[in-house]
């Protein structure tokens, strides 16, 4: 398994928590122990690109913001002509 860069894995937690999605499956989906998954969430809540939901499941799910970063790093990737890294 490659490793991945912090930029990677931010836009692979966004990814998975477009529609909303538990925390663990969260972790599950992007290879991270729960320790590290909670510094990325904590993260993401206060730049705004994520936001937890208040419903009992301990959902996480993606802001506006959230999706529009990952259609950015999307864009940068084509404009320097590389494909997007698989989780």
């Amino acid at each position: 398994m490659e490793r991945r860069n912090d930029l990677e894995i931010t836009v692979e937690i966004l990814k998975i928590a477009e529609r909303g999605a538990k925390k663990s499956h969260v972790a599950f989906e992007a290879k991270l122990n729960y320790k590290l998954l909670k510094h990325y969430l904590g993260r993401l809540e206060k730049q705004g690109l994520i936001a937890n939901d208040v419903n009992p499941g301990n959902n996480v799910k993606t802001t506006e913001k959230g999706q529009l970063f990952v259609q950015q790093y999307r864009n940068l990737l084509q404009i320097v002509g590389q494909n997007e890294p698989n989780g």
